[in-house]
């Protein structure tokens, strides 16, 4: 089994580097083994921190009901947050760095303890919560044409590209997240809409759930962590330049410019 693994993360390393989608995975590994998905993540990730890339965080997906419907799951997935993922609101980033763009809003937590129990409570994540920021998720894909099943999200660390966060920090005490509102815009034109109720009933729950999973995984969240805790509104690809701005109630907001070529 480790060389199939092998065989399906350089697959996906391949595609990155070169910016060229591949076949997906799920030929070497089955369409529905989690565990053999994962272990591609893993490996995908290492190579990775071998090339100098530092794990910052994680983030969640699949956090809506509808969405583990059509994946035939009934739990979010995770992937790891690199450092050359991370970028402060109002970036231009030049769309040759990305194969499949596709951008939702979420909330981000930063931690101000280690979580290392896979009995972690919500009381103990909001305890160590240190704050929240409004974030951007650049969701990509390395697989051509988003031909994907729940294992090739996975071991395509779960989809991810590039997270875009506010520079605004906000405390929890007294903020509902799960009534938080979204709206998405491109260049001045609402593309979506939501509310942190979408997002497992709120983001405080799908933060808690990942920091148990990791933890149950011998690979908890640490002080500092980003956890992006999934999207509050449906997904929108992204076809070409321009400027996505997300609008939270209560957090304020975070942008993100897409150009054509290199950035100056």
């Amino acid at each position: 089994m480790s060389a199939v693994i092998d065989e399906a993360a350089n697959r996906l390393l391949r595609a990155h580097r070169d910016r060229v989608p591949c076949e997906p995975v799920r030929d070497l590994i089955g369409a529905g083994d989690l565990d053999a998905a994962y272990a591609v993540q893993e490996r995908v990730v290492a190579r990775r921190r071998d090339a100098g890339a530092v794990v910052v965080g994680c983030k969640i997906g699949l956090t809506s009901a509808a969405v583990q419907q059509q994946f035939g799951v009934f739990e979010p997935d995770f992937g790891v947050v690199l450092d050359d993922m991370l970028h402060p609101k109002g970036v231009e980033l030049s769309l040759d760095a990305f194969l499949q763009p596709k951008v939702e809003a979420e909330i981000a937590f930063v931690l101000g303890e280690d979580l290392e129990s896979p009995t972690t409570s919500i009381a103990d994540l909001l305890g160590a919560t240190r704050f929240v920021l409004p974030a951007i998720e650049i969701v990509d894909s390395r697989i051509q044409s988003w031909d994907v099943t729940i294992a090739d999200t996975v071991a395509d660390n779960a989809s991810s590209g590039g997270v875009v966060l506010g520079t605004v920090p906000h405390s929890l005490d007294g903020l509902d997240l799960s009534q938080v509102g979204m709206v998405l815009d491109l260049d001045g034109d609402d593309v979506s809409y939501g509310s942190g109720a979408a997002c497992m009933g709120s983001p405080v729950v799908s933060a808690t759930w990942v920091a148990r999973e990791l933890a149950r995984r011998g690979q908890p969240l640490r002080r500092g962590d980003v956890v992006l805790a999934g999207a509050l509104g449906p997904m929108v690809d992204v076809s070409g330049p321009g400027r996505f701005t997300a609008r939270f109630s209560e957090l304020g907001e975070v942008d993100v410019i897409f150009t054509q070529g290199a950035v100056r």
